[in-house]
């Protein structure tokens, strides 16, 4: 088999994002010829109250800009407009400002009919709020979000001058159960949010995590959820800025060869 082609061939990657979600990530590293498990340490479903969410979809005119964080948050939004009859018109309004995280989040608006103004460079929160600091000063901002968003995101858009609305669109919740013999000769864990990471600690336990990384290399997506990671103790050894399945792999084959090259030469 070629290497050259297929250069992830013999690692044992575990992918621990819903389902759903994984798709894209496991063709692209399997593709680079990696073994890939799906390990879900993430869920998600519906705010435990509607009410508010309710209230700021019935105003969607009072808004100028709504920031996507997340294909979720798109895919919430959008049924529960449907459940309250609330017309995808009222978010594609051509005087309101749309923006997305990055590529996936902007794709899923798309597919729904929503022309998106701006999507993040860097394929963060962080960044979309930075990125946009110049131009939000002073507009009402919708932000739904997850229940266990990052609070940074609403602080910078306020420190910018945003008139910022924070709404739960759904909840991420630990999974019921997970196989612990996914990890039997595992490479590699990628970990697409801080919620993933911490699921994962409160399954197996802080000493049983920190004992995990030496031998198993965490990639983290962003910067965010790096942070969470070595604040815990555990170590990361691959942090990817870009958030796409394509960017994410190449940044794990990146790593691999590195190290190759660094064997070599040692």
């Amino acid at each position: 088999m070629d290497r050259d082609n297929k250069p992830l061939v013999g690692k044992r990657i575990i992918v621990t994002r819903a389902p759903e979600q994984a798709h894209d990530l496991t063709q692209a590293l399997e593709r680079l010829g990696a073994e890939v498990r799906v390990l879900p340490l993430v869920s998600f479903a519906p705010p435990e109250d509607w009410q508010k969410l309710d209230e700021e979809l019935r105003r969607l005119d009072w808004f100028d800009a709504i920031l996507f964080l997340s294909r979720n948050a798109v895919k919430y939004i959008f049924d529960r407009c449907a459940q309250l009859g609330i017309k995808c018109e009222m978010l594609a309004s051509p005087t309101r400002f749309i923006a997305a995280v990055g590529p996936a989040t902007a794709q899923a608006l798309k597919e729904k009919g929503i022309r998106v103004n701006y999507v993040a460079e860097k394929g963060t929160g962080e960044a979309l709020a930075r990125e946009l600091s110049d131009s939000l000063s002073g507009r009402r901002v919708l932000l739904p979000r997850s229940d266990r968003g990052d609070e940074r995101v609403p602080q910078a858009l306020r420190a910018a001058g945003a008139d910022v609305t924070e709404v739960v669109a759904y909840r991420t919740v630990a999974p019921e159960d997970f196989d612990r013999a996914m990890f039997a000769g595992a490479d590699a864990m990628i970990f697409a949010s801080p919620s993933a990471f911490e699921n994962l600690r409160a399954a197996i336990g802080a000493a049983e995590t920190e004992r995990l990384s030496p031998s198993v290399d965490f990639v983290a997506i962003g910067p965010t959820t790096a942070r969470m990671i070595r604040e815990s103790g555990a170590r990361v050894a691959v942090q990817a800025e870009d958030a796409s399945a394509e960017g994410l792999a190449r940044a794990i084959v990146d790593h691999y060869q590195r190290h190759s090259a660094a064997a070599r030469r040692s």
